[in-house]
């Protein structure tokens, strides 16, 4: 289907934001805007990193909730499939024909794990995460209702979900090769509380803490016959802790490909934040300018409505001399000392967490050379079940 046939009778500024063709500044706003260059630049180099260091990498859907981007970081970087969160997130890429898909989480309720089940008849290699035994029966039984088979990864407690001591995770792997119609996969070990830590060393030193009681767990599992053929887990901003821990064969990074404030202000080795030079800022909230009654402050139409706030403002890309400063549902308020801005300038806003800011939005606007080049839709916008 090309662009003219898959957009007819949609209506910028109604249906959608911009169409392919148009110029950057006839764009609606508030929307969201994808720099493509940034983009491919960014996947390429995870590609690359995760081959070079003979990882496989499953990139997570969470964070842009779109399939178009995950066929992207398949062809650009080799990503071997995606992560999801929900049973109905991992649907819709599974209905879209992507054959490895894990769900990074418990699934407990009756009507998701029917669903659950059901995923593979897609065509696609379904694995989910357990921490209970009792979990094992309800996954099988519904299973075999539907002639399927789900893979497990059992989750090691890393600050979230998951099992503490090697004795934990034996008893669960052992339940599920038991189990009909469910296969022992490997390990989810991913450690969401190092991200986000400023320092490269307190990073390297939390994921080392965790590193330890994963290593016995594995050595656990394959005293028993039972070596985990996927150890999984690492971020954008642990991935080169995992990538050489000579345990690790599976990375799960997401914002990388996009970037936003929180990640951004990170620091690798060197001291220098992660979003100038290991990765660039791709995704961009564009508003306007709607007032500047007051000679200092300029308000602009990305509020709360446009974005998530819970890791931070937005910071105005490529500008020192503006800042946005706070927030409320349809209004952004921005200081502006010396009045340079005027009604209907266009700005570009780093978001301060990329993954909730993504999930209130239709659609992605992709631009190269400043002109609309495609249009993607969020296509698991919403999907939390």
């Amino acid at each position: 289907m090309n662009s003219q046939t898959r957009f007819e009778g949609l209506e910028v500024g109604y249906d959608v934001p911009a169409l392919p063709g148009m110029h950057e500044d006839d764009i609606q706003t508030p929307c969201l805007i994808v720099d493509l260059d940034a983009l491919e630049r960014n996947i390429r180099k995870m590609g690359d990193y995760a081959k070079a260091h003979n990882m496989r990498h499953r990139a997570h859907g969470k964070m842009h909730k779109s399939v178009d981007i995950l066929r992207l970081q398949q062809e650009l970087g080799g990503a071997v499939g995606v992560c999801c969160q929900k049973v109905s997130e991992a649907e819709v890429f599974a209905r879209a024909g992507v054959d490895d898909i894990l769900v990074s989480n418990q699934v407990r309720d009756p009507a998701k794990i029917d669903r659950l089940a059901r995923l593979p008849r897609y065509g696609a290699r379904v694995t989910v995460c357990v921490d209970d035994p009792k979990n094992i029966a309800e996954l099988s039984a519904a299973a075999r209702k539907h002639g399927t088979t789900l893979e497990c990864f059992v989750e090691i407690d890393c600050g979230r979900c998951g099992v503490r001591t090697p004795p934990e995770a034996v008893a669960i792997a052992k339940s599920v090769d038991a189990a009909l119609n469910l296969r022992f996969a490997g390990i989810q070990a991913y450690q969401g509380a190092t991200q986000h830590l400023d320092k490269y060393e307190d990073r390297q030193a939390k994921l080392n803490a965790g590193l330890a009681r994963v290593k016995d767990v594995v050595e656990a599992l394959k005293a028993e016959g039972l070596e985990p053929e996927l150890v999984s887990g690492g971020g954008t901003g642990s991935y080169c802790f995992e990538s050489n821990s000579g345990v690790y064969n599976e990375l799960q990074c997401g914002s990388y490909a996009f970037m936003d404030a929180d990640y951004g202000r990170i620091l690798d080795k060197d001291g220098k934040r992660i979003d100038n030079g290991e990765w660039e800022n791709a995704l961009f909230i564009l508003t306007s300018v709607m007032s500047h009654a007051q000679p200092d402050r300029a308000v602009c139409d990305a509020g709360l409505k446009a974005q998530s706030v819970d890791s931070g403002m937005p910071f105005v890309h490529g500008r020192d001399d503006v800042k946005y400063v706070k927030c409320s549902d349809e209004h952004g308020v921005i200081d502006d000392p010396k009045s340079v801005l005027k009604v209907n300038d266009k700005l570009r806003l780093v978001p301060g967490h990329c993954d909730p800011t993504c999930n209130v939005h239709d659609w992605y606007v992709g631009i190269r050379n400043g002109r609309v080049e495609v249009l993607w839709p969020v296509s698991a916008r919403g999907k939390m079940y």
